[in-house]
């Protein structure tokens, strides 16, 4: 077990990240992007020590961790590009106009600078891809933070071995000291937390742990930005046309998307809403019973888990329709109606809810009684437009990501990616911490007007030196500007 981090050891975290900030910030896109991919390059290389280290301390097998190492890497490698492209910065220049009506226009040049050091509360599930190297680390990099992971307890060695790994890498590329740095401990995250000079932070975890922590952020003296992952249902509607089509598919997709990964994937489905009627229930029943039984991340989510499972089948109306290594429940609408609170409360394992309709009242009325989720899926088919076009809006008031005839599991990092959702899902609902717009988070926009071309950042000058993509007066280009 690794021990918590000192008063002194946080203090020089600190204090490091805040020396480096200035730096780190202002280093050309292009350098940047240079010790990002070089930090990608050493967790590749160090991969064979760190995924039998991970092995050992999550019970994740290591196809599953090995490609955890290559999902960290490639987003490393994935800002490093939107780095030197420059979409990353959102330069946006409007040259002077003096014809402008009703009045002339400055010469208005506005580009997205970092926010300063971030804190980063590790995940427990991901220990590679949500944790030390994960997404809030690489998108906070990106944006030209430092960052101070807090490690999770779940896998203390990793996640020391795979920050010496980190700054090992960042030191030999030529990035100032502090760009990266490590602490443990609950209370140490909290102290860091409250830190003037961190200037926001980003937590992957349970509801109450990261109400606390929000609240926190923002009630200090100077509040900051908290994102927070907090928990999710991820409900799958299906249409009595899909059943038609292609019932047995979605059985089996279905179990094994909830299984997946011992159920303790944020975008795990925990519902599924079916017409009366399906005729799915001993296929449900036969693949979730056949599942084997598998370890758990750790005791702490184990024991949450059994909790959770004892507490949902002791509600009335619930009854288990298979057992062992995943738990297969059934209700109908009304009766998770009447039992909203207990039924609609995340259980994070291997267990999710068959809930049946009646009528398409009944469906329209079960999308309706959920609060904000990571995501939302429907299953349907071509005769279901109508249909369809009515639950959308529903669908989409409530997910950050809407699938059509898919499965919530396995998050495509990617620039067109959203994983966030509204309130619980996320604590902010506009951001995304998958996806080359995680960066987003990190970093606020300012304009310079009417400042001379020799005083300017290199990517927002006349002759454009960075070479990046730039909207100048309207018009995407990465050509020079006439003042």
């Amino acid at each position: 077990m690794t021990s918590d981090t000192t008063p002194a050891q946080l203090e020089e975290a600190l204090a490091a990240a805040a020396a480096a900030a200035p730096a780190f910030g202002s280093s050309e896109p292009a350098v940047r992007a240079g010790w990002i991919r070089a930090v990608a390059d050493a967790l590749d290389a160090a991969s064979g020590e760190l995924v039998p280290i991970a092995m050992r301390e999550s019970s994740l097998p290591q196809a599953r961790l090995t490609g955890e190492v290559a999902r960290s890497t490639g987003q490393l490698r994935m800002f490093a590009d939107a780095l030197e492209e420059g979409s990353l910065l959102e330069v946006t220049i409007d040259t002077l106009d003096p014809q402008a009506k009703p009045v002339p226009r400055p010469d208005l040049r506005r580009v997205l600078v970092p926010l300063g050091p971030v804190l980063v509360f590790a995940a427990s599930n991901f220990p590679f891809a949500f944790s030390v190297c994960g997404g809030d680390t690489a998108s906070a990099l990106a944006a030209g933070c430092p960052v101070i992971v807090k490690a999770h307890p779940g896998h203390p060695e990793l996640s020391v071995r795979t920050a010496e790994v980190m700054i090992e890498a960042l030191k030999a590329a030529g990035a100032p000291d502090g760009t990266f740095g490590l602490i443990s401990g609950f209370d140490v995250g909290v102290t860091a937390l409250k830190d003037p000079r961190i200037t926001a932070a980003g937590f992957t975890g349970s509801v109450p742990a990261g109400k606390a922590l929000h609240e926190i952020a923002v009630t200090r003296p100077e509040p900051i930005p908290f994102y927070g992952e907090l928990g999710s249902l991820n409900p799958v509607f299906v249409t009595q046309a899909a059943i038609d089509a292609r019932g047995k598919d979605i059985a089996t997709g279905y179990v094994g998307s909830f299984t997946l990964g011992v159920g303790q994937f944020c975008t795990k489905p925990g519902l599924l809403f079916l017409p009366a009627g399906h005729g799915l229930q001993e296929q449900l029943s036969d693949a979730a019973g056949a599942v084997a039984e598998a370890p758990m991340l750790n005791d702490r989510i184990k024991d949450g888990f059994s909790s959770g499972l004892d507490r949902l089948e002791k509600v009335d109306g619930v009854r288990v329709w298979a057992s062992g290594g995943a738990t297969l429940l059934q209700t109908t609408v009304p009766e998770l109606l009447a039992r909203r609170d207990e039924i609609l409360e995340e259980c994070f394992g291997p267990v999710s809810v068959v809930v049946e309709y009646s009528s398409l009242d009944e469906l329209r009325a079960a999308v309706e009684a959920f609060d904000g989720n990571l995501t939302a899926t429907l299953h349907a088919e071509d005769a279901d437009a109508e249909l369809a076009r009515d639950l959308l809006p529903l669908l989409t008031a409530r997910a950050g990501r809407v699938l059509w005839n898919g499965w919530p599991t396995g998050v495509a990092v990617s620039w067109a990616q959203h994983h966030g959702g509204p309130f619980p899902s996320t604590v902010g609902s506009i951001h995304t911490s998958v996806g080359v717009t995680a960066a987003r988070r990190f970093q606020r926009p300012v304009v310079y007007q009417d400042a001379p071309d020799a005083v300017l950042p290199d990517v927002l000058k006349d002759s454009n030196p960075a070479g990046i993509t730039r909207r100048v007066n309207g018009t995407v280009t990465t050509g020079e500007v006439s003042r």
